[in-house]
């Protein structure tokens, strides 16, 4: 029963617009063949074809076009009361081209508007389904996080014998075992922060920060990793040999995300034996940081990419990461007003700089 009402409804607004049609082509046909014949009322016509064009598709439009020019030439002739000049016979061959040209560019745009449509279409459904993945990982990686903090705790309880007796080798296994499952804990803390993110943005806690001592303190925490891989980390205070300090108004924790992300994709790139430095250099406006190492560099097609998310790819790494280090840095750095970015280094002849600045706090003045 509805669908008949719908197709009435169909119906009786189809009849509405051919019967305005219809009525548009009388009205000027009437102007056109009661008043003299040097009197060109056949641009007119143009009105009804684009009002064709827009409800009743190519064909139709086709149709009224041809009409409405044998109308507007057939008015030379008819009703034959006048001498015909050939100034009356151009401008009625004039205003014929350019129903024709109505009706072409008529159709163009109609078939531009229905690509439009469906592009615009696919986009909102690409988006919506983007929307939907976003939601999805958001939604597991916070699901996993309960497990994973279980099982680690349980494991511990091994370690401390609160199960029964734990021999040293077993002990090496469930240490082992906490280890995984802390870096799994992690890549799902970190990866539910950066869906977050790009869903709220990041909210930061700022204070005034010294990055000097931030980065000599993560550094500090991941002597154990270099040291593993032989790796040495040195400090470059600029001008000078002592000790200095760039201060900027930044949340700490953030910030020490950063710091963390960048010296671990350093070590992770570096040989046995390398070495990276960290280098601090104070601008007019801007606190610069630099973390240079001496690995095999960037490929120039992976700059772009550099930065995205899950991507691990410009060079032979000596450990896997989850490619989500460098996306998650760029975050924490746009959110302070600052930029991060990546080149290639030319004055050792191998290796990569990655580097990133943030405003100056004027805090530091008193300091």
């Amino acid at each position: 029963m509805v669908s008949g009402k719908v197709k009435s409804l169909l119906n009786n607004s189809h009849l509405s617009k051919t019967f305005l049609i219809v009525s548009i082509f009388i009205t000027f046909g009437i102007l056109e063949y009661s008043t003299p014949n040097d009197y060109v009322f056949g641009y007119l016509y143009s009105g009804a074809i684009l009002l064709v064009s827009s409800w009743f598709g190519e064909v139709v439009t086709l149709q009224a076009t041809v009409l409405a020019i044998i109308l507007t030439m057939l008015n030379i002739w008819i009703p034959g009361q006048e001498v015909i000049q050939v100034s009356t016979v151009a401008n009625r061959a004039i205003a014929s081209i350019a129903l024709m040209v109505t009706g072409f560019l008529s159709q163009r745009l109609r078939k531009s508007q229905a690509a439009i449509n469906t592009t615009k279409a696919k986009l909102e459904a690409q988006e919506k389904l983007a929307r939907l993945r976003e939601d999805f990982a958001s939604t597991l990686t916070h699901d996993l996080k309960t497990p994973l903090l279980g099982a680690i705790e349980t494991i511990k309880g091994f370690q401390q014998q609160e199960f029964g007796i734990v021999s040293s080798t077993q002990q090496q296994v469930l240490a082992t075992m906490i280890r995984s499952h802390e870096n799994s804990l992690k890549f799902v803390e970190t990866l539910l922060d950066v869906y977050r993110n790009d869903a709220e943005g990041i909210r930061l806690n700022n204070t005034p920060v010294n990055l000097v001592d931030l980065a000599e303190n993560i550094a500090a925490s991941l002597i154990p990793l270099a040291t593993k891989r032989r790796i040495h980390i040195s400090f470059n205070y600029g001008e000078s040999d002592f000790r200095r300090s760039l201060w900027v108004l930044g949340d700490t924790f953030q910030l020490q995300r950063v710091f963390t992300n960048l010296l671990v994709n350093a070590i992770n790139h570096s040989r046995k034996g390398d070495r990276i430095e960290v280098v601090f250099d104070s601008q007019a406006s801007y606190q610069l940081v630099k973390i240079l190492d001496t690995g095999a560099g960037i490929l120039p097609e992976h700059f772009p990419y550099l930065f995205e998310r899950f991507y691990q790819g410009y060079s032979d790494r000596q450990a896997k990461g989850s490619g989500l280090g460098l996306y998650l840095s760029r975050q924490i750095i746009a959110a302070h007003g600052g930029i991060i970015w990546a080149e290639n280094r030319i004055d050792v002849g191998t290796g990569a700089m990655f580097a990133f600045k943030l405003p100056v706090h004027l805090f530091q003045q008193g300091k």
